[in-house]
This record gives C-alpha cells, sequence and structure tokens, in this order.
C-alpha cells in the first residue's frame, strides 16, 4: 500500500507530506483546491509524462516522493527489480522519487538507485492502477474489453504463450521474404557475399593481432629514425668522450676513496656498482634493438601489405578486428543460407507449418476458455450493475471467433482469434447494443464501476485509485457505490476523489483537500480528518450548514 506521499513546488503545493492510511481512504474539497494534483503527483512518481508548466512559480524544479510497502508482492515483482539494477527492499519498503526541471532536467529514483523513466514506469505498473473518467472511454475499446474478459478469467499465460507463437511466426515470415526475391536481385547479392566473405576468410585474420601488428608497422615505417637513435644512446653509453659509461667508473673511484675513510659510504659504493652493471645491460640491450631494426626490404614490404589490409577491411566492415570477424561470420551464413536457399526456404516452411498448428490448436483452446468464463463475467457484472441502480439492465459478452468468420477470414492477432463486444441494454424491452453506444455518462460510469469490483478479486495490484469515477452519479446509487469502495478497500487500499457524501462517508480514513492564503500565496494544503471535522465536511457536501444536512451527516457515518 501507498504508506506516504511528499510533493515539492507542483502547481499549488509548497512541500505536502501524506501519510494514507490501509482501507479505503476518501478524498474532498471543493472544486480547485488541489485534489487533482495529488493524483498528478502519484501519476509523476510511477513514471507517467511531466508537463513542466506544472512546476510551482517562482521554483525552477519539483519532485515527487513515495513510499509504498509491498509486502503482498510475490518474488516475481522482487525480481523485476533485480533485473532492472534496482537494490533490493528493506523491510518489504519501496523508495520511489521523480524530480524535473524548468531547464528540461529529468531525474527518477527506486530505493536510492538511479533508473530511467521507462523503468520507472514499468515498475509503477505492479503497484498502482489509477481509474478517471478517461477510463469511461478505454472501456469503449474492443482490445480492453479483451483484456477484462482475460484478466476475469486469469486467461494471461494462455495469450501470453499465444503471442510468442505469433511473433515467432511473423519472425519465419521475416526470413522467407528475405529469401523470395528476383533473380538479378539474387545472383547480385551472391556475388557480393562471396566476395565478402572470401576477403575476409582469405586475410586469416586474428582478434588481438592489431596492437602488434600496428607496432611492428610503426618500427618498419621508422626504421631508420630508430636505428639513428640507437646508434646515438650506444655512443652516449660507452663511444663518446667522456661517456657514460667512463663517467661511472670515475664516480666509482671517488666513493670508494670515500669508503676508505668513512665505512659509511660503502652503501653509496654498492649502489653506484649496481648501477654499473645496469649501464653495460642497457648497453647490450641497445644493441640488439638496433640489429633487430634491420629488416630486409621484404619483410617491410609484407607488414606494411598486411598493415594496409587490416585497414582496408576495418573501412568496409567494422571499426575493430573483432567486428569484422563478426560481419564475416553474419555473411557466411547469410550466403550459406542463399546458396541453400530451395532448402532453407523448405526448413522455414516446415517450420511455419508446425507454428500454425501450434498457433491453431492454442488459439481454439483460448477461445473455448474465453466462451466459458464469459458467462460467469456477465452473471458477476450484472449482479453489480443491479446493485447500482440498474435492477432490470442485462450485459453480455459477444465473442466471434474464427468458425463463426470462416477460416479463410480470420485475423491472427497476438491477443487470439476472437473478436470481442461488451453489450448492454439497460432497460426492459431494448436490444443490446456495444457500450460505445450508449450515450449516458452516468450509465458508463456505473458500468465501468461494475466491472472494477468484478475484477478486484482477480488482480493483485496493492493500490487502487479512482479519480472521480462516480460523477454523473447520484441519490440512492451513491450509497450503494461508497458500500463499493468499502468493499474493495478490504482487498486492496483504495484512494478515491469524490464530490458525493454518501461515497466520502464510506472511507475508512477521510482527508481533506484545501486552499488556503499564506504570505500573499496561494497553498494547497490535506489533512486527515477526525470525527468532528468530517461530519462539518460532509454537511458541506450536502449542500449547506443546516442542522437538517448536518444530522444526515451524522447519519451516514454511522451507517
Amino acid at each position: 500500500m501507498l504508506t506516504d506521499l511528499r510533493i515539492k513546488n507542483l502547481a499549488l503545493v509548497n512541500d505536502l507530506a501524506i501519510q494514507f492510511s490501509p482501507g479505503y481512504n476518501s478524498i474532498t474539497g471543493e472544486t480547485g483546491a488541489g485534489k487533482s494534483i495529488l493524483i498528478g503527483a502519484l501519476g509523476l512518481v510511477l513514471g507517467e509524462r511531466a508537463d513542466r508548466t506544472l512546476i510551482r512559480d517562482g521554483d525552477d524544479h519539483c519532485s515527487v516522493e513515495a513510499i509504498i510497502d509491498v509486502a503482498g508482492l510475490g518474488k516475481a515483482f522482487h525480481s523485476h527489480l533485480e533485473q532492472n539494477g534496482i537494490e533490493p527492499c528493506e523491510e518489504n519498503q519501496l523508495f520511489l522519487k521523480r524530480s524535473f526541471s524548468a531547464s528540461g532536467g529529468n531525474r527518477q529514483f527506486v530505493n536510492g538507485s538511479p533508473t530511467t523513466l521507462n523503468i520507472l514506469a514499468s515498475i509503477g505498473e505492479w503497484l498502482v492502477d489509477i481509474h478517471g473518467p478517461h477510463d469511461h472511454q478505454s472501456l469503449l475499446k474492443t482490445a480492453r474489453q479483451l483484456e477484462i474478459l482475460d484478466a476475469y478469467g486469469g486467461l494471461e499465460k494462455q495469450r501470453s504463450d499465444f503471442a510468442a507463437l505469433v511473433d515467432e511466426r511473423a519472425a519465419l515470415a521475416s526470413q522467407k521474404a528475405e529469401l523470395i526475391v528476383d533473380e538479378d536481385a539474387y545472383a547480385r547479392e551472391l556475388d557480393l557475399l562471396r566476395f565478402q566473405v572470401s576477403e575476409i576468410e582469405s586475410a586469416q585474420l586474428k582478434p588481438d593481432e592489431e596492437p602488434e601488428l600496428e607496432q611492428a608497422f610503426q618500427r618498419a615505417t621508422h626504421s631508420a629514425r630508430l636505428a639513428e637513435l640507437a646508434a646515438e644512446a650506444r655512443q652516449l653509453i660507452d663511444d663518446r668522450e667522456p661517456s657514460v659509461s667512463e663517467l661511472t667508473s670515475e664516480l666509482g673511484r671517488a666513493l670508494q676513496e670515500m669508503a676508505g675513510i668513512d665505512a659509511g659510504a660503502e652503501s653509496l659504493l654498492a649502489e653506484q656498482s649496481l648501477l654499473s652493471g645496469q649501464l653495460a645491460d642497457l648497453g647490450t640491450a641497445v644493441t640488439d634493438y638496433a640489429e633487430r631494426l634491420s629488416l630486409d626490404p621484404a619483410q617491410m614490404k609484407q607488414v606494411e601489405e598486411r598493415y594496409n589490409l587490416v585497414q582496408t577491411l576495418k573501412r568496409k566492415y567494422g571499426s575493430t578486428l573483432a567486428e569484422v570477424l563478426a560481419f564475416g561470420e553474419s555473411a557466411a551464413k547469410r550466403l550459406a543460407a542463399l546458396e541453400g536457399r530451395d532448402e532453407e526456404l523448405a526448413r522455414l516452411n516446415e517450420e511455419t507449418a508446425k507454428l500454425d498448428e501450434q498457433i491453431q490448436t492454442l488459439g481454439q483452446a483460448l477461445s473455448a476458455k474465453r466462451k466459458a468464463t464469459a458467462p460467469k463475467l456477465v452473471e458477476e457484472a450484472e449482479q453489480q450493475l443491479n446493485d447500482l441502480g440498474f435492477l432490470q439492465s442485462r450485459f453480455d459478452v459477444e465473442i466471434i471467433d474464427p468458425g463463426e468468420l470462416g477460416q479463410a477470414q480470420a485475423t491472427v492477432s497476438r491477443t487470439g482469434f476472437d473478436r470481442i463486444e461488451f453489450l448492454f441494454a439497460p432497460n426492459p424491452g431494448e436490444p443490446f447494443k456495444p457500450l460505445k453506444a450508449i450515450a449516458s455518462s452516468g450509465e458508463m460510469a456505473r458500468v465501468m464501476l461494475a466491472l472494477k469490483t468484478v475484477l478486484v478479486s482477480q488482480d493483485s495490484i496493492p493500490v487502487l485509485v479512482f479519480d472521480e469515477v462516480d460523477s454523473n452519479i447520484g441519490g440512492e446509487t451513491a450509497g450503494v457505490v461508497g458500500e463499493k469502495m468499502k468493499r474493495i478497500g478490504a482487498r486492496r487500499q483504495v484512494l478515491c476523489i469524490t464530490h458525493l457524501a454518501p461515497v466520502a462517508a464510506a472511507g475508512h480514513r477521510h482527508y481533506l483537500v484545501s486552499k488556503e492564503i499564506v504570505e500573499g500565496r496561494t497553498l494547497t494544503r490535506v489533512v486527515q480528518l477526525d470525527d468532528t471535522s468530517r461530519v462539518e465536511e460532509l454537511t458541506r457536501m450536502l449542500g449547506g450548514g443546516g442542522a437538517a444536512a448536518r444530522q444526515h451527516a451524522e447519519e451516514l457515518l454511522k451507517a
């Protein structure tokens, strides 16, 4: 559950910290007080797109922090964190932070680990489900309706397996398309691949030869100058007057005399002796180096040709020898596939046929489970609608499978064979119509609430947020909506923004959002109401401060 939410410098919020409770948390306040800021802030910390115009006037950045208790989530969630480089949760507390600036800076953290916005959004999908007025429109889309049916039936695994098969078949189709080309293009590609493969293979490249080759090339290219410098070094050591060797010897004689006078100088003499030996070794090494420089012209030409060949191949096929070799391997595989085109096409066709059988089998099984699931969803949805005031309404799920369409006309998508449509008949004697044909937003709101109530037992998302989804609902139905929120709150944490007193009164906790002016600036504040202040807020929501409204508010809290 969401335990803490802190917002800084967002819209009318300066610095706001809120602690939420388990169960059903109702949130109320006058229009414009800033209730939507809470939902917007929660969306931001869950990875939604940032609108920098919402940064509080006079500030250049804003931030949102949230603490979520994830004790109810399983190993899969924690594995998701680990796979994305997120530090593990301490005591099942997940810490989220999002900050962004007017200049364009954007940073996000999970458990103190910096992360990307996409990863933050993927984590948010495990934690919070936000439902607003826009959900009425998403419910009109048949794709969303199919998701609801599959979620209710627990068919996500079968659906995912089917999608994987379809993706695999698409990959095979892509491979086949690459092989099916016109003959001229086929011949040109064969010639090019044969040349590329031959050129790379004949070079007999080694991934680690380049540093040594580079060194040899530099030596061969500058051998004359290197020999000149080596001769000069040798002269400095032995052949000049005075040479370094002679100077070292003179130094030794001086130190020997010193040691004869003072035994404490013997260590200096030892150091001179070591230096003299090292100098002799250096002279020998310089001589050996100079001798190795004397490459014959044939050797120099060989080194130069090898170097130029490597550089040419790198210009053509990759920035490193490893990349060149990888290109060669890929080209060889492509060449083998083209040279054995007929055999490869036969193999791909065979694999495609096997996949088609698997797709057909799994698709039909998925369709059968959807047909078995639909009546159960219809029954529960109609019961919920009945509770919400649709005493004689009817709900139905229409499923059209490939058998009804004709197999030749069936379209295979990643979601299966089926086409689906939610149908609704609000009044007796009226025919079923698609939800998109329903004109009343109040009816749509209640259908959405009914379906959400049905689905609450199927998903594992710990936090549900309802942003004025009870709009266009009133009367006795409002009380029913409140009770349903309360029932959902027994299974999940619920945050509900509402303008309806019966819905607010059903909350286990009640938060009031209001505005106040501090030092000439308007600020949004949020407080958890006690029993007395809760009665006052409900009285306001009921339309007045009279005794009747207050009595009604008290009765709502006792219900």
